[in-house]
């Protein structure tokens, strides 16, 4: 290169140029040669690394090193051959001009600086990527750590870059930026609080990338597609997305149905509202005909046979109804309705199964009816769910029942 060097000014000192200018025509020639030689190192690189890398990561069962050609991994560091080959050479270049020097040195480190953030950034979206495709990660905040990450990588990069300007060492800099702490914790919070949060929700298992979540305050009741730094997604049912503050997770209530989701069924819970003057005792002749019911034939022999039992050794006069025991239209239509889930083929019976009076209100007297069935998926629970109370509704009329509803006739009230 001094060779070279030589060459090109004594080529301009024999055109009887000044010799200022001489040095300023040979810098701008070794200019071109530096720029030439950097573009074709640095092209070459490229080509041998990405392709080495394109032909093992094809040839290697593990889809990580195609990962890493896909963001960029190679590409970025092949950029490095040329930067060692600029720091070499351009001292000779600027022989003539030390004072350049000092600032092409400077530009040179804040590259450098740069390069080193691109390739940890290309890596650590390989992890990222990699990650995501493990099973046991796959419902985990990945996005978060390596934000964190990313986060923690740009801030020491740009203060490394403001050091390098200001031509003040690293541990110095970060001294002189202590005193700034309050405001950058300021600047931050949301992260800060996001990234605690993450954490949080990674400990304790919160919340899973594929849960099922119910926000209200936020408008959310969908699946969770993605949680990050700062937010989490969630796609809803009618295909919107909601996004949630991380640290939100934490401090408002939220219901998360992962637990239905694994369990071995989805809880059915809803109740008919019976008008409370339609109950009253059965009479014999309103038994036998309700015996023509398959589902509680057998049951209401062995009652009427239990209760006449009762009441004869205990000499009741069953001349009025409500001495001794008796059935209610009520009571059997409730142990009807327990025997019809207990026999529907959607419903799981290893989960709990009740028919239950609750408390009384002023519209009647609510007949709940708690169940789970089998199948999970939205469309289905609604249709199992339906067509229970279908056959329950249409089943109260038999019972001598009435369901509780406003007559046609009810004033409106209009605001």
């Amino acid at each position: 290169m001094n060779e070279l060097q030589c060459f090109f000014y004594d080529y301009f000192v024999s055109l009887q140029v000044s010799e200022t200018a001489a040095k300023y025509l040979n810098m701008l020639c070794l200019v071109l040669i530096l720029a030439v030689v950097i573009y074709i190192t640095d092209y070459v690189a490229r080509r041998i690394l990405v392709n080495a890398f394109t032909k093992f990561s094809a040839k290697s069962k593990t889809n990580f090193d195609d990962l890493l050609v896909n963001h960029k991994a190679p590409r970025n560091i092949a950029h490095i051959v040329p930067l060692i080959i600029t720091i070499k050479i351009f001292p000779v270049v600027f022989y003539d001009f030390p004072h350049f020097e000092s600032y092409i040195v400077t530009i040179l480190k804040v590259y450098g600086v740069f390069l080193t953030i691109w390739i940890i950034k290309s890596l650590l979206k390989t992890f990222e990527s990699y990650f995501k495709t493990l099973p046991r990660l796959k419902d985990k905040p990945i996005d978060s750590y390596i934000q964190v990450a990313m986060l923690f990588v740009w801030i020491i990069g740009i203060a490394s870059c403001l050091a390098i300007l200001i031509d003040l060492s690293f541990i110095k800099f970060f001294t002189t930026l202590g005193a700034a702490s309050a405001v950058l914790l300021l600047i931050f919070k949301d992260t800060i609080l996001g990234f605690v949060a993450s954490i949080q929700l990674s400990i304790n298992d919160s919340v899973r990338i594929g849960d099922w979540i119910t926000m209200e305050k936020f408008g959310a009741d969908g699946d969770v597609i993605e949680i990050n730094l700062s937010t989490i997604q969630v796609q809803n049912f009618d295909m919107t997305i909601t996004h949630i503050p991380t640290y939100a997770i934490l401090t408002d209530s939220f219901k998360n149905w992962r637990g239905m989701q694994s369990s071995g069924g989805r809880r059915i819970k809803r109740a008919l509202v019976l008008k409370a003057k339609s109950v009253h005792y059965l009479k014999d002749e309103q038994i036998e005909a309700l015996k023509k019911i398959e589902l509680i034939s057998d049951y209401l022999t062995q009652r009427q046979k239990d209760i006449t039992s009762y009441n004869d050794t205990h000499n009741v006069d069953k001349s009025t109804l409500i001495n001794g025991r008796n059935m209610t239209n009520l009571g059997v239509f409730r142990k009807y309705l327990l025997s019809y889930i207990q026999n529907h083929s959607a419903i799981n019976k290893d989960m709990s199964i009740m028919v239950r009076q609750l408390e009384p209100t002023p519209h009647g007297l609510p007949l709940e009816i708690y169940a789970f069935s089998s199948d999970k998926r939205w469309e289905n629970y609604e249709y199992i769910m339906s067509d229970i109370f279908d056959h329950a509704i249409s089943a109260v009329p038999y019972f001598e029942l009435e369901l509780f509803e406003y007559p046609t006739d009810f004033p409106k009230f209009t605001t």
